[in-house]
């Protein structure tokens, strides 16, 4: 099993994130179920998303809130999907 580095983990975390809302996983409930991580850990993630230039939106309230990526900036979505398998394998998803 190969060990990665945070920084790597932490980038390939966001990256998937951002893939699952703009696939149509965009509630914090389906992304904590499909990413498996922890509801803070979602949190983190969604906030980092603007550090790589991944613009995020939000609408409506508190319990129908759901999360569209309006911009990927400088990040390529096809590499992401062409990539998917290595991706998930990093964060140690099946």
């Amino acid at each position: 099993m190969t060990i990665y580095s945070k920084t790597k983990t932490s980038y390939y975390r966001r990256l998937y994130v951002a893939y699952l809302i703009d696939s149509g996983v965009n509630t914090a409930p389906l992304l904590i179920e499909k990413a498996g991580m922890p509801k803070r850990t979602l949190q983190d993630t969604l906030v980092a998303l603007s550090e790589l230039d991944i613009l995020l939106e939000k609408e409506g309230g508190t319990k129908n809130l759901t999360y569209q990526i309006s911009d990927w900036g400088a990040i390529n979505k096809k590499w992401i999907e062409n990539n998917l398998q290595n991706v998930k394998g990093v964060l140690q998803l099946t």
